[in-house]
């Protein structure tokens, strides 16, 4: 095969480059299943890649990038034949294994998700990791007591970002009628209420001075994608009996909270991881994400070509980050 594209991150006397540059197969980690790509996704994840000790990557060179769809190539498995539509997120892709900014991957067929009859390449890259987290949250939330009560009081923190804004298309779309967004952004606000948001709060305006052991129980539950103190605010104003998913870390990995909530509120914290999840559920998920939880139309939507990139890793690491961006090859 001849040479092709990639986003190539190199470590040079202490100093982290990437580029794009024109690669071979050799380049590629080993896997049974070659792909041949036609979309990926831009997450914060990929943003802290590129970075020097940004704390993804400890391997060089490497293409990053933890989401892609395409087209079987080539597969050594029986699962996978020439001109199937897959997908793979997660797992080692982009991170230890060369990822989705590359015109071609290959990857284990262990790792790899049959498209969905109702998606197209595309909308599972709008959807992608963000979207594949939002519905692992949900989810969580709805066997945890959201799915019993539609009129629930539910917070999404973050919201301007691809999980949180996706959560809220999402919640919208399954009837949920309360869903308050907390954002930074306030040029946000009308393209949240848009998603679903019955109520938009500005982070200044709702973060104190100093967070309470306990607070007015105004949620029944909440969607933290940020973490840090921004969690920490949010669990002394859960209902008793009421949950939060935790999944981000942009807000710090730290959490200076007291007992208080688990102990006399009975709230749940629950984690959420995106990257190790079984193939069993996995499946069951973006099936759920081809059907009920297809919040792909309604996604904040920015397509790039794989030149652009750079640009995008860099407002996501400032904070001016809105939504989705996909990469078309």
């Amino acid at each position: 095969m001849e040479k092709f594209s990639a986003l190539l991150i190199q470590e040079t006397n202490g100093e982290i480059t990437s580029d794009i540059q024109m690669v071979t197969l050799d380049d590629l980690s080993e896997g049974n299943v070659l792909i041949k790509t036609s979309y990926s996704s831009i997450n914060f994840k990929d943003s802290l890649a590129v970075m020097k000790n940004g704390g993804v990557i400890r391997n060089y060179p490497m293409i990053p990038g933890i989401d892609v769809s395409g087209t079987v190539v080539s597969s050594d498995d029986s699962r996978f034949t020439a001109n199937d539509k897959v997908l793979i997120t997660g797992f080692g892709l982009g991170v230890s294994h060369t990822g989705g900014f590359s015109e071609y991957v290959r990857v284990p067929a262990e790792w790899v998700v049959p498209l969905p009859n109702q998606l197209s390449e595309k909308s599972a890259m709008i959807i992608g990791t963000a979207g594949f987290t939002a519905a692992l949250c949900i989810d969580a939330l709805e066997r945890n007591g959201l799915s019993e009560n539609k009129e629930a009081r539910i917070l999404v923190t973050g919201a301007s970002g691809g999980v949180a804004s996706l959560s809220i298309a999402m919640l919208k779309g399954l009837g949920y009628k309360n869903i308050t967004a907390l954002t930074r952004k306030k040029d946000t606000i009308n393209k949240l209420q848009q998603l679903g948001a019955s109520e938009v709060l500005l982070h200044e305006e709702f973060m104190p001075e100093k967070i309470r052991p306990l607070g007015k129980q105004l949620f029944d539950f909440a969607l933290d994608t940020v973490g840090g103190d921004t969690l920490a605010a949010v669990l002394p104003l859960i209902n008793y009996g009421g949950s939060v998913t935790a999944c981000g870390n942009a807000g710090g990995l730290g959490l200076n909270t007291t007992v208080l909530p688990f102990i006399l509120r009975n709230v749940a914290l629950l984690g959420i991881d995106s990257v190790n999840v079984p193939m069993d559920k996995r499946q069951k998920i973006w099936q759920r994400l081809a059907a009920d939880l297809n919040s792909a139309e309604q996604a904040l939507i920015n397509e790039i070509t794989l030149e652009e990139a750079p640009n995008v890793f860099d407002a996501l690491q400032k904070g001016q980050h809105i939504g989705r961006t996909i990469i078309k090859f």
